[in-house]
């Protein structure tokens, strides 16, 4: 019987080796934390740039029910609360402007639910991690 040379790669089964080479698909991404910070948003925070302040679904009819107007200067200081939000590490935030009081998800820069101070059940608002006043 002639002597076989026995090549050694490691491999201690076809699956090994099929997992090696043929299965080249990337690893699914990981799924996004709940309140973590996606690249862009770690970006426009060190850019110092940030998104305007958008309203959801849900704040929107909020403010049409309650017939609230905002005026231009009352925008820019709801969109200069959130910046101070952003920049304390703030993810969901108060913010209160004149007698309007808004939770703003700071990192989407989205506002979830707008209401008048006088509307809030004993002025308690749950669900936040930070304040700001304006």
């Amino acid at each position: 019987m002639k002597n076989m040379k026995v090549q050694t790669n490691g491999f201690h089964s076809i699956e090994q080796v099929q997992n090696k080479y043929l299965n080249t698909k990337s690893a699914a991404p990981a799924a996004k934390k709940p309140g973590s910070l996606s690249f862009q948003d770690i970006l426009e925070q060190a850019s110092g740039v940030s998104k305007e302040v958008r309203f959801s679904k849900h704040a929107s009819n909020r403010l049409s029910t309650r017939n609230i107007e905002l005026t231009d200067r009352q925008m820019e200081r709801l969109q200069e609360g959130t910046k101070k939000a952003q920049a304390k590490g703030i993810k969901d935030s108060l913010v209160l402007v004149d007698s309007l009081a808004f939770i703003v998800n700071v990192p989407s820069s989205t506002v979830v639910t707008a209401m008048e101070q006088s509307e809030a059940q004993e002025n308690i608002f749950t669900n936040i991690d930070g304040a700001v006043i304006i």
